[in-house]
């Protein structure tokens, strides 16, 4: 079917229209949504594997972005476990923050109020198309979902059992709109300030560049994840090469993984001793400054080459990474403000004084002291899910979850007081 701008802007208003009935219906009736896609992902969990199977056959099997388009039996087994633990979390709407009677008898009160209609323009992760909707949902929200090309047939699926469970339960499924993947239709959604209240881009710095430039509606940031460990000369390196390697191959394409290691010069050996041999298992390429560079070399690291001035301040999201030796924490503090996306940053230090220095100095959402990046997630903060992480400082930052889909009204009772 061939859609227009202006059928997509008729698409959306039905979902503005739709957008009420779940800002108005009770914290019980969204669980119960809730449980209903919970129990249809497990239900269809072939179904949706089979779909994922047609998007994973367009992606080159060695591209590290195909681990985000995966959807296996465990992958959808989570995904439902993460649905039902957002039933467990508090309903952040409807909730007062302030009550109080004014001197003239006006009774104040200040309360929360679902955000309307969310719109999320993401790219790979069909992951995304259930969080997403689920924390809309149980906040009161209507969702516009514009996921990438490359995931069509898994986001579909996934809307369509969303669409079952908000059916089932007596919802319109304008509640949750999946949008074409046509790149005009883009434009169409970042100009539709009458249907959509908040956009919300998750996917490359070229995806947040072009939504911040052309979009009309408020924007909320996710960006992309530029993130430092610095190995202090006061490191445990039975701490700090574990914390790396995690950091760095546990999952490489996602946003949280390591993509410089800064390493002070009087650990700069021991070090590298210790943790080449360890990254080389995964066959993690080292863009190396000059100095680190020459030990690799010595230790015969297969995989190292000199690094160029655009290889910090990269996003690897691959088996890739990175170092660069520095004197001292304030040299590594200069280099991690210069390239840092402000996402997440770590330190590794036995030294309580130097850690909470770094923890107060670096302007990032999420800032570590002897544990890996990796931990910055909205479900292992236990927030239930995440829409994305913000790098940004108004409205949320941070894993943005839950409780940051709301905004706030002022409701004032009078007995017919004027001014």
């Amino acid at each position: 079917m061939n859609l227009s701008s202006n059928d997509i802007i008729d698409l959306l208003a039905l979902t503005r229209e739709a957008a009420s009935s779940i800002a108005l219906a009770s914290s019980e009736s969204k669980n119960q949504i809730l449980f209903e896609i919970a129990f249809s992902l497990e239900e269809h969990f072939n179904e949706i594997i089979q779909e994922n199977a047609k998007d994973l056959e367009k992606m080159d099997a060695h591209d590290p972005m195909r681990d985000r388009l995966l959807l296996n039996e465990e992958r959808i087994k989570s995904l439902a476990k993460s649905v039902r633990d957002i039933t467990l979390l508090p309903d952040p709407s409807g909730y007062t923050l302030l009550l109080k009677t004014l001197k003239n008898g006006l009774l104040l009160e200040k309360v929360t109020v679902p955000l309307g209609v969310v719109g999320i323009i993401y790219e790979s992760r069909p992951n995304v198309t259930i969080d997403v909707a689920a924390l809309c949902i149980r906040s009161g929200n209507a969702v516009v979902l514009r996921g990438g090309t490359d995931a069509w047939h898994s986001n579909s699926v996934l809307v369509k059992i969303i669409h079952l469970a908000l059916s089932k339960c007596g919802f319109s499924t304008d509640l949750v709109r999946l949008m074409p993947t046509d790149r005009e239709f883009v434009s169409t959604l970042l100009t539709a300030v009458k249907y959509i209240d908040v956009i919300i881009p998750r996917g490359s710095e070229a995806l947040i560049q072009r939504v911040r430039k052309e979009s009309m509606v408020p924007t909320i940031e996710t960006g992309a994840g530029v993130c430092h460990t610095y190995v202090s000369e006061f490191a445990d390196l039975t701490k700090a090469v574990p914390i790396v390697v995690n950091a760095k191959v546990s999952r490489p394409s996602v946003c949280n993984s390591l993509d410089t290691i800064l390493l002070n010069q009087n650990q700069a050996e021991a070090f590298l001793n210790q943790i080449a041999p360890e990254l080389l298992k995964y066959n993690v390429t080292i863009y190396a400054d000059i100095l680190s560079y020459d030990i690799l070399t010595k230790l015969n690291y297969p995989l190292v080459k000199i690094a160029e001035d655009s290889d910090f301040g990269r996003e690897f999201l691959d088996f890739a990474c990175s170092i660069k030796i520095v004197n001292s924490l304030k040299e590594a503090l200069t280099h991690i403000a210069s390239f840092s996306s402000r996402h997440s940053e770590a330190i590794v230090t036995e030294d309580e004084l130097e850690a909470n220095y770094f923890l107060k100095a670096v302007d990032a959402a999420a800032v570590y002291w002897n544990a890996s990046t990796r931990f910055t997630d909205g479900g292992v903060f236990e927030l239930g899910a995440e829409i994305g992480i913000s790098t940004q400082k108004l409205h949320a930052r941070g894993p943005f979850a839950l409780e940051k889909l709301v905004t706030e009204k002022w409701i004032i009772k009078g007995n017919g007081q004027i001014r």
